[in-house]
């Protein structure tokens, strides 16, 4: 396994790099990239493409302290460690110039310092403390356990559905938003109808929650129930099933606080619950998907990674459809599709985008829905690349600003200075395709809020974006 060095020189706005091998060969010679959200971006698809060119090595990224300049670099390049076999150190600066002095460099300039630094951490490995691993590490340790938690008592609540409507078909219509913890302790006691059928009225009382009104219904349905599973095997195995399923809520809760509690939650995590509807476990489930924003250099690259963009097909009669592609990660969309109905009952962005196209477009509810997960996820993404809290009146300046460069505009680029007329001389064909071509866009343009959709595979974006940056790092 071969190792490379990443240098890196920090200026006020800017930094220089250059990699070298294990024998200070350069491998990649001096580039310069602005710090800010497109450099970060361009750093990262750099770094991807030469770790799939170099797909067995290892990369070793050093920056030197320079007073406060590196340390945007610093932590992008920490983001990076989760997505990438990178390690990143912060060097001191005297010990960089004495290095160079004794290699007898006497030359100091932006791209000779990044060679020194690679230079360093090839000469004294011994003197270099990298970053062993990501700093989302520990999180994401974390939120593995508690979502393996979660789809443990998934699991166990289905079965307990289940065999609770031949045990206890009496209990299943307190079941339609999910099993109350009454039901659970009742049926811990209780586990058959017939058990509950002989049950004392001042027992049940007792179970929290369940009133006396409600013991005396529940026994009177029990000494009339239907149930089909009364045996011994079937009792023991609900009062397992109810206790596990109580003992993972408790742990759940348990793990729950613990995240939330903790001190070193990183600044992105406030800022995506400022969005509303989004607590600390969502917010590093979210961080840990998208691991570093940088990977993705638009809003529409996110939305088409994570398949939340419409897909669309015009058939041969004209027929539009348009549908979400649900390519990527499917636990992204499904903790995008809880954020948004939480935002459809009080975000003030996309409550009424929902209301628009439900009440005044007439789209079904759940396409509506689509929508908004849509839309959801620009707007986080927004929040975390300009690194801004959520505010709404951001958006309405966007979306204003949009329509009032849309106004006029043709979608169709060869019509941009003018748009069909309906009643030029064409042929009847013509005709047709125009209105077909009208009626396509309309429909793409109410779905999806005048958005252009995207649509590409998750190994298409990859390999676009690399070859995107290397065409430009290496015009030849």
């Amino acid at each position: 396994m071969s190792s490379y060095f990443l240098g890196i020189d920090a200026s006020k706005g800017y930094a220089d790099f250059v990699v070298v091998d294990s024998r200070k060969r350069i491998v990649e010679s001096v580039f310069q990239l602005d710090d800010t959200f497109e450099g970060h971006a361009h750093l990262y698809q750099f770094l991807e493409a030469f770790c799939e060119t170099h797909s067995t090595a290892n990369l070793f990224a050093g920056i030197e302290s320079t007073g406060g300049y590196e340390n945007n670099w610093f932590h992008a390049l920490r983001r990076f460690q989760g997505s990438l076999p990178l390690r990143v150190a912060r060097l001191n600066p005297a010990l960089v110039q004495k290095h160079a002095e004794a290699e007898g460099h006497r030359v100091k300039t932006d791209a000779v310092s990044a060679s020194y630094i690679a230079s360093f951490l090839v000469a004294y490995p011994e003197k270099v403390n990298y970053e062993q691993e990501d700093s989302l590490a520990g999180l994401r340790a974390q939120w593995r356990f508690i979502d393996q938690l979660t789809k443990q008592e998934t699991a166990l609540r289905n079965q307990f559905q289940t065999l609770l409507y031949s045990a206890h078909p009496e209990l299943i219509s307190f079941l339609s938003s999910g099993i109350p913890a009454w039901v659970l302790k009742l049926v811990g006691k209780y586990p058959t109808a017939r058990r509950l059928a002989k049950a004392r009225l001042e027992s049940v009382v007792k179970i929290p929650f369940i009133t006396r009104e409600r013991a005396k219904e529940l026994i009177t349905a029990a000494m009339q129930s239907v149930a089909s599973l009364q045996d011994p095997t079937i009792e023991r195995l609900l009062q397992d099933l109810s206790q596990h399923i109580l003992l993972l809520e408790d742990m759940l809760k348990t793990q729950k606080q613990v995240l939330e509690a903790q001190l070193e939650l990183p600044e992105e995590v406030d800022l995506l619950t400022s969005f509303g509807g989004i607590g600390a476990y969502t917010a590093v489930g979210l961080l840990l998907e998208i691991q570093a924003v940088e990977r993705f250099p638009s809003s529409k690259k996110i939305a088409s990674f994570y398949g939340v963009h419409p897909a669309y097909k015009i058939s041969g009669d004209g027929i539009t459809l348009v549908k979400m592609s649900k390519q990527g990660s499917s636990r992204m969309r499904a903790m995008l599709f809880m954020i948004t109905l939480n935002a459809i009952q009080t975000n003030p962005v996309i409550a009424p985008l929902y209301r628009r196209l439900v009440e005044e477009q007439g789209m079904e509810k759940m396409a509506a829905i689509g929508v908004c997960m849509h839309k959801t996820l620009r707007l986080l993404y927004g929040m975390l690349k300009h690194r801004q809290a959520f505010n709404p009146e951001v958006e309405r300046e966007h979306r204003q600003r949009y329509r009032s460069e849309a106004d006029g505009a043709s979608s169709d680029r060869k019509r941009r200075y003018q748009h069909y007329d309906q009643s030029a001389p064409v042929s009847a064909r013509a005709k047709k395709r125009r209105r077909q071509q009208k009626h396509s866009q309309s429909v793409v343009h109410a779905a999806y809020g005048m958005l252009t959709p995207t649509i590409a595979y998750p190994e298409q974006r990859a390999s676009d974006s690399k070859s995107s940056f290397k065409e430009q790092s290496n015009p030849a």
